[in-house]
């Protein structure tokens, strides 16, 4: 094995202050070569309107159904009823399905004993209140 090298002269050390100059000078001079690009850009496809509130739409059912959600009768055990929740919510997402309507729709993939069970909880309170549960 050869012998390690060993330097006869001394490195330059920096310091604290020189090291963040030098973070500091390159951050800007990338934020400026970005501005720069941004300007000079001549791309159609950026969008060049204000942004504002993005328009929510509310989603239907039927939009809601075509995302392919998942039935639940209430026999799959505790697999089923965690995978089902997880599609469920997947579903949520994809169809940009609001708060006021997720229990709505997702008791419309209950079947058998999962519908029964949500009948014996909704019929009581009445179902304009069930659908408000979180």
């Amino acid at each position: 094995m050869a012998p390690k090298r060993t330097s006869t002269s001394a490195a330059p050390t920096m310091t604290q202050a020189a090291i963040r100059k030098l973070v500091a000078d390159s951050v800007v001079a990338a934020l400026e070569a970005q501005a720069a690009t941004m300007e000079n850009a001549k791309n159609t496809n950026r969008n060049t309107r204000q942004s504002g509130t993005p328009v929510t739409r509310k989603c239907s059912y039927k939009e809601f159904m075509s995302c392919q959600p998942f039935n639940f009768k209430g026999t799959e055990g505790a697999v089923g009823l965690i995978r089902w929740f997880e599609r469920t919510e997947s579903v949520f997402s994809r169809s940009n399905c609001t708060e006021d309507c997720k229990v709505k729709f997702a008791t419309g993939t209950l079947s058998e004993e999962a519908l029964s069970c949500w009948n014996s909880f909704a019929q009581p309170i009445g179902i304009e209140e069930a659908y408000k549960i979180t």
